[in-house]
């Protein structure tokens, strides 16, 4: 396993590591983003420091290798950037800025790549913008009221089965949950008539903030959404037959502390939970549909 020991001067809020698992990107409230070299299981070394966000930076997010080295970021200081490296002089640089936000920028997103290059932004002024950065150079973006107080993060839905390359037809598939801090997580989808996003379903079982949500990214036999929340317990979210969200407590008794992230592996099986007590915990359902501790990780 690779420690990466004082990467920052400051708390850590992101780590993700890109595509191919080869290279790891963190931010932190020191303003900074780095970029590691991943080499094997125990070595790395730092390859670029990024710099240019004018308050902690909250989250960063890889886009898929079709598009190049790109990766996204969100600061408090209202503006998500993305960064482009060259490859010839492996130099990064920033490529776009997106500044219509009022307030804090707490979650960047890449859509699945099918649906071409789109980002999408949350934030502490109540709103989700959406930005398409088209193949001519240009960009586009939608912005709408999503949550009031603030909205805290959002996920993708997976897509299955899409053959279509025409760009009106891709939107259609557009789906995300995003999550707030009036207690709520709220599915969204694409409406093609108005060119905006309009509120699916509405979940609703959590008493305080919710600061995280993940859509499971594998079609498995049903979706799966998972939502962290400060009321220390995380639910999970599935779709009967008539199309209506069920949840299930995670766990009968509540975390120790507030649940901060929590995040499905790639197969979709398997979510990680994190909290206030630093410690990253593993869950699994079993054949009886109950959630069942699959290992913790507690460095």
């Amino acid at each position: 396993m690779v420690t990466v020991a004082n990467a920052h001067d400051d708390l850590i809020h992101d780590a993700v590591l890109d595509y191919y698992g080869k290279r790891l990107a963190t931010c932190s409230s020191d303003k900074k983003i780095k970029i590691f070299e991943i080499e094997g299981t125990e070595n790395y070394k730092l390859s670029t420091t990024l710099t240019g966000h004018e308050g902690p930076v909250w989250q960063v997010s890889w886009a898929h290798p079709k598009f190049g080295s790109i990766l996204a970021s969100c600061s408090y200081d209202g503006k998500a950037f993305i960064w482009k490296e060259t490859p010839e002089t492996q130099t990064w640089s920033i490529i776009a800025e997106h500044t219509v936000h009022q307030a804090s920028v707490n979650s960047v997103s890449w859509a699945p790549h099918e649906l071409g290059a789109v980002l999408l932004c949350t934030s502490s002024d109540g709103k989700v913008s959406v930005v398409d950065f088209n193949e001519d150079g240009t960009t586009s973006h939608v912005i709408f009221n999503a949550h009031n107080i603030g909205v805290n993060s959002a996920s993708w839905a997976p897509i299955s089965n899409v053959s279509s390359k025409d760009p009106q037809t891709l939107k259609q598939h557009r789906r995300f949950v995003t999550c707030g801090s009036d207690n709520l997580a709220k599915i969204w989808k694409y409406d093609s008539v108005h060119n905006t996003y309009v509120e699916e379903a509405r979940l609703e079982g959590h008493t305080d903030w919710v600061r995280d949500v993940d859509w499971s990214p594998s079609i498995l036999v049903r979706s799966y959404i998972a939502t962290a929340s400060q009321d220390r317990t995380v639910l999970i979210w599935t779709q009967d037959r008539d199309g209506h969200w069920q949840k299930q407590l995670l766990t009968e008794e509540k975390f120790p502390d507030v649940c901060w992230r929590c995040s499905w592996s790639l197969s979709g099986n398997i979510l990680a939970v994190s909290g206030g007590d630093n410690k990253v915990s593993l869950w699994k359902e079993n054949l009886q549909g109950k959630w069942e501790s699959a290992g913790e990780v507690d460095q």
